[in-house]
Parts: C-alpha cells; sequence; structure tokens
C-alpha cells in the first residue's frame, strides 16, 4: 500500500489488479470516510468502518484533516481470496500505528488468523479462546513441499459468512479445540509424507464429525487417490491437494475435473 499526501480535500484510494489494471476507485471525505464518489459502494461501507475503528483506537490519526492519495495493488488474481480483506485492514492499522489484531476485532468477527498471518515472516501456530489471543512464528519446511499443492476451485467464498456457518455448527467445543491443538503441534513436527497426510486426515474427519460439513474430497473428488484438505473456514477459495507424482500428476488429475490453478506449495508460502 502506498500512501503520499496531496493537496486535496478527500482521500484518493485506488486499488489495482495484479497486472495493474485498478479495479477500485473512491474520494472518501475526512469528515466521516463516507465515499463522495466510489465505484464499489459496498467495499466503499467497509472501507469506512475500517477507517472509523482505526480512529476509534488512534485518535490523532487523520486527525489533521491532511488529505492522501492511497494506491494498493494485488500480487495474485482478485478471485484467489487468500485474506486480502485482512492484509488490508494490516495494512491500514500499520498507516494508523496501532496493533492490527485491535483494529481487525473492532470491524470484524472471526479468528483473527489471516492478520496476524498478514503481518508474519515464517510460518505460525495461531491460538484462539474467550480469554486471549496469541501467536508463535515456527519453521516449517518439510522435504515432501515438492508434493504438496493448492488448488483452486474457481469459486470465492465470504469469509465472514463461512465462519459464522463454522462456529454455529461445532458440537462439544472444548473436546474439538483439544484435539485440533494436538493435531496442529504433531503437523508442526512431522518429516513424512505419509505421517502428514495421515493427520491431514484425521483433521478433516475431526471437523467433519463436529460440524457435520461434509469434507471436500467426498463432495468433489472422490475417485482421487491421495489426500485433500479443505482451507479456511472449510468451503475455502483453494484446498490442499497431495500428489506424489508431483505437478503433472496434479495437473493430470484437477485439470480434467475443470481446475485449473494449481500452484505448488513452495510457490504460495513463507
Amino acid at each position: 500500500m502506498n500512501v503520499k499526501a496531496t493537496r486535496s480535500t478527500d482521500l484518493e484510494w485506488t486499488s489495482l489488479d495484479k497486472d495493474g489494471k485498478e479495479w477500485f476507485s473512491s474520494s472518501i471525505s475526512l469528515y466521516d470516510f463516507s465515499a463522495t464518489e466510489t465505484t464499489d459502494e459496498e467495499l466503499s461501507k467497509k472501507l469506512k468502518n475500517i477507517l472509523k475503528g482505526a480512529v476509534r483506537l488512534n485518535c490523532e490519526f487523520l486527525d489533521k484533516w491532511n488529505a492522501f492519495k492511497i494506491e494498493t495493488k494485488l500480487e495474485f488474481p482478485r478471485d484467489w481470496g487468500l485474506g486480502s480483506s485482512s492484509t488490508l485492514i494490516h495494512l491500514i492499522a500499520q498507516w494508523a500505528d496501532i496493533e492490527p489484531l485491535e483494529l481487525y476485532f473492532k470491524v470484524e468477527n472471526g479468528s483473527g488468523y489471516d492478520v496476524a498471518a498478514a503481518g508474519a515472516k515464517t510460518p505460525i501456530i495461531y491460538w484462539s479462546t474467550d480469554d486471549e489471543i496469541s501467536y508463535t512464528p515456527i519453521t516449517f519446511k518439510p522435504g515432501f513441499k515438492d508434493k504438496l499443492f493448492f488448488v483452486h476451485l474457481n469459486k470465492k467464498v465470504k469469509s465472514e459468512d463461512a465462519i459464522k456457518k463454522y462456529l454455529t455448527a461445532v458440537k462439544d467445543k472444548k473436546t474439538f479445540v483439544q484435539k485440533v491443538d494436538d493435531i496442529t503441534d504433531a503437523i508442526a513436527e512431522v518429516s513424512q509424507l505419509d505421517q502428514f497426510t495421515a493427520l491431514l486426515e484425521e483433521h478433516e474427519n475431526l471437523v467433519a464429525h463436529h460440524t457435520g460439513f461434509i469434507p471436500v474430497k467426498k463432495d468433489l473428488f472422490s475417485d482421487y487417490k491421495h489426500t485433500i484438505k479443505s482451507l479456511g473456514a472449510w468451503g475455502g477459495d483453494f484446498i490442499l491437494a497431495i500428489a506424489p507424482g508431483g505437478l503433472e500428476e496434479a495437473k493430470a488429475y484437477f485439470n480434467s475435473k475443470g481446475y485449473t490453478t494449481i500452484v505448488p506449495y513452495q510457490d504460495m508460502v513463507l
């Protein structure tokens, strides 16, 4: 996100896609952060909410009535998702000199994981309970990473809606959370592909049992020979697919099903 001071009376916001093409623009009043001009009313309302949240956390943010020109640019296709809304919150928090997670919980109701990940330099393990939130950087560089692939499901999921559905569905949360913690700790230490896939399948089955959700492999890819893991709030934009035969095996199967966006693990993950 690039921020430049201007002599205008408004905030001038422009968002570019990965090819540099404008996909959103808005003139934003410094008085109440409402849009005086916009190409997307819904997105402008979301931006207004974030900016107002930032001011509530830091009353000196934008208090001089100085105008700015703000430009953001995606590094990937818009329909990939990848926590881009949470990344925006993280960037505005940095600009406002406030804690990103505080701003997130002012304006959203999810776990906050995507915001923590937006500022991370390494993989993290993230905990969120009623009493505290914490995250720990870890090293995770499995020797089998060339067998792991992210496959885009050709749809964009609205995260907040998925999270509400997920939280409502979970039964026996205390037992569920403890088992998820145990699986997560084991995954962080795993060294063999067969151990990794067994843990992913255990997690997938655990979530299915406690929520009643249908695992993505059973729903869409029942004839696939290897492990597939749901991501996001179950039903996210991407899945994680294990392909022991590498990229060619992954392409051969998923392309035949109409899924052409296949990203190797090492190209996606820190």
